[in-house]
């Protein structure tokens, strides 16, 4: 049973839905891991909490090819995706 509540918002939501079939499968499989645990160094994924601007954030990589960015509320037990991208272009805006 999840742990923590996933809310993905719309923006997020609809990038992984024009992609293909495959792809948006592996997302959505990936996205539900952070639901059992969100944290890094804990459960499953590849997780890492970065500090962007004086806030923090934490990312998961979807395989080699995306990049889900997220915030918890511990508080509510909530995960929720802000956005999603591909790979490359996540390192170029949140750095590496």
């Amino acid at each position: 049973m999840a742990e923590y509540n996933l809310l993905v918002e719309q923006s997020a939501l609809e990038y992984i839905d024009a992609l293909g079939a495959k792809s948006e499968r592996i997302c959505k499989e990936n996205l539900k891991k952070l639901a059992e645990d969100p944290y890094p160094g804990s459960g499953k994924g590849d997780k890492e909490r970065l500090v962007v601007d004086g806030e923090k954030i934490y990312r998961l990589h979807i395989g080699r090819t995306y990049t889900a960015f997220y915030d918890i509320d511990e508080k509510a037990k909530v995960v929720q995706v802000f956005e999603v991208l591909p790979i490359d272009e996540a390192h170029k805006r949140y750095g590496h």
